[in-house]
């Protein structure tokens, strides 16, 4: 069986590396349970030959989970090869989706190690050093992702694609209100011209940003992993993800807390 896993790793980080889709793990490589899928997903930094700096959290809001059909939030790594300076250009060349995701990210200063109980809000939020404003790129390696079903997902490192984190907000963001937070989008073309914009509010994420990482410290605990101080936590869009066309560049407002901005390339 850890064969089989590191294999189903290997194949789904080689489609990755390509650009390539499947529409499958093999059924002797393929996972049939959550367990499984996390078994495959937890095998990708040895197979990437990258480390660990951080989670993310794919289906924060209902209709994410509608999109994918699946039944609630799935956490996935972030390895150090998937982050990338803000203000970067990136290429499009492989991605399928073609969206980007204004989201709320955290970086922990403290460890949050497994244990038996859940973490309660006040203990995750203790160990936190910073807010940041950030966007991923997600991606999946399954030609129609939105039917590949929750195990295949999660081995798939739930849909994990590029990430760009901006400054740390102000620490201001501790007493505020992060569910009703508007973020404001706009998505400029080639021409310079916006081609629209789009707003969001922080509730998107499973009611406000600070569940959705509460959420992801109790399951990697549950997961006996754990968030380590460093580790990059990035909760989820806040907004319908902006879809983008080449030579598009995305800027997200997040008010006083900070304002982020990402172009795109063929």
């Amino acid at each position: 069986m850890e064969h089989a896993t590191a294999e189903a790793a290997r194949l789904l980080w080689t489609a990755r590396q390509q650009g390539a889709v499947i529409d499958a793990l093999p059924e002797p490589l393929r996972p049939h349970t959550e367990a499984q899928g996390h078994a495959i997903q937890a095998a990708l930094p040895a197979v990437a030959q990258d480390a660990v700096v951080g989670w993310k959290i794919a289906a924060t809001s209902t209709a994410g989970q509608a999109h994918i059909q699946v039944d609630g939030p799935l956490a996935g790594r972030i390895l150090g090869g998937f982050v990338f300076p803000m203000g970067s250009t990136l290429s499009l060349q492989g991605n399928r989706m073609r969206v980007v995701e204004p989201e709320f990210a955290f970086r922990m200063g403290a460890d949050l190690p497994p244990r038996e109980t859940p973490y309660t809000q006040p203990e995750v939020l203790a160990a936190v050093a910073t807010l940041h404003p950030a966007f991923e790129l997600p991606d999946s390696r399954y030609a129609d992702f939105t039917r590949a079903g929750k195990a295949h997902l999660i081995a798939d490192d739930a849909c994990a694609g590029r990430f760009l984190f901006g400054l740390a907000a102000p620490d201001t963001w501790r007493s505020m209100d992060l569910a009703a937070h508007v973020v404001h989008a706009t998505v400029t073309g080639a021409d310079g011209r916006p081609r629209y914009t789009r707003d969001g509010e922080g509730r998107a994420l499973l009611g406000d940003p600070r569940i959705a990482l509460t959420w992801l410290a109790t399951t990697l605990s549950v997961l006996g992993i754990g968030l380590k101080a460093g580790d990059w936590a990035s909760c989820g869009t806040c907004m319908v993800p902006l879809q983008i066309l080449e030579m598009d560049v995305v800027v997200a407002e997040y008010g006083v807390l900070g304002k982020i901005e990402v172009g795109v390339v063929a």
